[in-house]
């Protein structure tokens, strides 16, 4: 049986942070009395779409590593990618709540972007027989 300890600490990590980021959006919701929806609140779309983005780029990221790892490419830099994306979705996070962690949302942003093109580069390369 083959083990894939990066990609299931990963998937951990992505879950933990997909915990964080709901409680967020409780904890805006319980303030303003919103149950369902967003009730025209922009820091409770802020917190929504922190949350939205994420899922909408995790789940590739995750397969990516998971590729990586089963084709035999991964090593101690996969682990660090791995961190350095979590470390982004957390100042993503952070981010869109605009204010003086504003910088976050780009920072993270950038992080996302940077990871998820590095991750299918060296995907395509392992596909390709390059690496």
């Amino acid at each position: 049986m083959m083990m894939l300890p990066v990609t299931l600490a990963a998937a951990a990590a992505a879950a933990v942070l997909n915990i964080w980021l709901s409680i967020r959006i409780g904890a805006v919701r319980r303030a303003l009395s919103i149950s369902v929806g967003d009730g025209g609140s922009e820091s409770l779309q802020r917190r929504m779409r922190a949350q939205a983005n994420y899922v909408e780029n995790t789940p590739f990221v995750l397969a990516l590593i998971a590729a990586i790892e089963l084709a035999g490419r991964g090593s101690w830099w996969l682990s660090f990618i791995a961190a350095a994306y979590f470390v982004g979705r957390v100042l993503h996070g952070f981010g869109m709540d605009g204010g003086s962690w504003g910088w976050g949302r780009m920072v993270g942003t950038l992080v996302t972007m940077l990871v998820l093109l590095g991750l299918a580069v060296v995907a395509a390369l392992v596909g390709a027989g390059v690496l």
